[in-house]
């Protein structure tokens, strides 16, 4: 027999209804976060050169490390700048 146990104590996982997504990334501001993970930063390179050829403006942002949630600052920041966000999880 073989016990899972999850970590994060949720009993109920949370449910969020999803933003409805965009017609086009033209003109829309998009955040690229770096996890902080090694070679994050090289893929997010390539996927802002593409977002860029889209026409999408492009903000990059860093968490300080991978091993805990973005502060509380640096999200208010993304949400009050960014029309959409994509997250590096590349080792």
């Amino acid at each position: 027999m073989t016990i899972v146990l999850d970590p994060t104590g949720e009993s109920a996982p949370q449910t969020r209804q999803r933003v409805a997504r965009p017609e086009s990334l033209q003109g829309l501001t998009v955040g690229l976060l770096d996890i902080s993970k090694p070679r994050g930063d090289i893929f997010l390179d390539r996927v802002e050169s593409k977002l860029l050829e889209m026409g999408a403006k492009v903000n990059r942002y860093r968490k300080p490390t991978f091993t805990k949630p973005a502060p509380v600052d640096l999200r208010h920041e993304i949400a009050s700048q960014c029309d959409a966000v994509i997250e590096a999880l590349a080792d």
